[in-house]
This record gives C-alpha cells, structure tokens and sequence, in this order.
C-alpha cells in the first residue's frame, strides 16, 4: 500500500521510525517531510498529507507533530479527508471501522513508539463496515458551509 507520511519537527525521530516499520513490512512510504527536528509550522506538513491522499496518489496517510491536534486540524482541511487523532488502540479501530478514516494522526509527545506502532497496526488492518456508518459519512461530505 501507499503510505503519505509526514510530520512537523516535533515528531520528526517517529516518523522516521514510523517510515522504516512501513517500508520493512513492504509498504511504499511517500515522505512529505519534514526532513530534521528544526522548527517548522505543521500545517504545511498536515495539508502535504492530505493532499496526497486526496489525490490518490498515496491510499492513505500518516501525520504526525507534538501533540497530534494541529496537524489532525491540518489534514482534516484537504476535501475528502477524514483524519483521526488516535492515543489508543481502540480508536485507531473506531475510526477505521466506523469512519473510514483515511489518514491516522498521532501525538510524538503524547504517546510511546510502542504504542505508535500498535496504533498503526490496528489502524491498518480494520476494514470499514459500511452500512449506517457510509450514510453518516456521506451526510459530512454533503455539509455545504
């Protein structure tokens, strides 16, 4: 699968952890930076994530800065992304079960590698179940402000 990764220079050492878990387990990783742990303003970065996604040139997207929120704010943005804060397992299961999100947002300050890592994996393999949840989604993507 293609992966659209990217954070700010507060979760720069996770995502690089974050990239190498993706490509040893046979993932295409496309890096939209940042590239170091010099201050950069997230919005950038969320918005790189989400328009990469949006576009279908990556399936889904990872993005990543201190505490998760700003680029969450960041991503959610870009039409047709739905992007999700997790700090838990469970929801990186929700919202992949029942929101179809399709880039997972997390906090390098809020959380463990380790649980990064669980994060990801749950968030990977829970499929979408369809039904009253599309209905729900379908009514957000219809909002018209």
């Amino acid at each position: 699968m293609k992966i659209a990764l990217g954070c700010d220079h507060a979760a720069f050492e996770l995502k690089e952890a974050v990239k190498a878990k993706m490509e040893s387990e046979g993932h295409t990783v496309i890096d939209v930076g940042t590239d170091s742990n010099e201050s950069v303003d997230y919005p950038k970065f969320g918005h790189a994530v989400g328009r990469t996604v949006a576009s279908g040139e990556a399936e889904r997207g990872i993005a990543l800065c201190g505490s998760g929120i700003g680029i969450s704010i960041a991503c959610n943005k870009v039409p047709g992304i739905r992007a999700a804060l997790c700090t838990s397992v469970e929801m990186a299961e929700m919202c992949r079960r029942h929101n179809n999100a399709n880039v997972v947002c997390m906090g390098a300050r809020m959380i463990s590698q380790e649980l990064a890592f669980d994060i990801i994996d749950t968030w990977m393999k829970t499929e979408f179940e369809g039904g009253k949840h599309l209905r729900r989604i379908n009514e957000i993507e219809d909002l018209d402000f």
